[in-house]
């Protein structure tokens, strides 16, 4: 079975204490004494200044501003926010598109966030995103794969992934696109 992001952050958050010496609350009050305007300012300063891993790190900036969808309570609501009005038609190729990726093993994470649903193993492999009121972009991590007329390179699209795949129909979730995102999350 697929892990939650909740129990994965669950996780995190419990180990953060054994792993730093502080809970998320005391490096949260810690990191907004420093008044920083940017999420980015309070990550590199944790990584900077207390050695923190990236991923806590993060945890700890998204706490300082109260951003992270993966601190929201509600996240089947932020994929039905994804999949309202114009692109309620997609929410096929969505659902689609997770029950192929699910099958891959029972240690991905699917974390929705605001605009997209990351998948991750270890790390992101790959992440699904509405992007217009008829196509779904589907983020693939695929390091030294060369492009293609349907394998695009990610461009201006999302820095978090290498290619990136138009998807219109439920049809177009195909072995093709199934087989690098497996080879995206073996790679993972």
């Amino acid at each position: 079975m697929a892990k939650s992001s909740d129990d994965a952050m669950k996780t995190m958050i419990a180990n953060l204490k054994t792993n730093t010496g502080k809970t998320l609350e005391q490096w949260t009050l810690l990191a907004r004494a420093q008044k920083f305007t940017k999420h980015g300012e309070a990550l590199k300063y944790l990584k900077a200044e207390h050695g923190i891993s990236h991923g806590y790190a993060n945890l700890i900036a998204h706490s300082v501003f109260e951003s992270a969808a993966m601190l929201v309570e509600d996240k089947d609501g932020l994929i039905e926010s994804q999949y309202a009005g114009a692109r309620a038609g997609l929410r096929p190729i969505y659902d689609a598109l997770i029950a192929k990726i699910t099958k891959f093993g029972g240690d991905i994470e699917i974390s929705p966030k605001k605009t997209y649903v990351s998948l991750r193993r270890n790390k992101q492999f790959g992440l699904i995103q509405p992007s217009t009121a008829a196509r779904v972009d589907v983020g693939i991590n695929l390091k030294g794969v060369p492009v293609t007329a349907r394998l695009e390179a990610s461009g201006s699209f999302n820095a978090m992934v290498t290619h990136r795949v138009r998807v219109e129909t439920k049809s177009d979730v195909d072995a093709e696109l199934i087989s690098w995102l497996k080879r995206a999350y073996d790679a993972s």
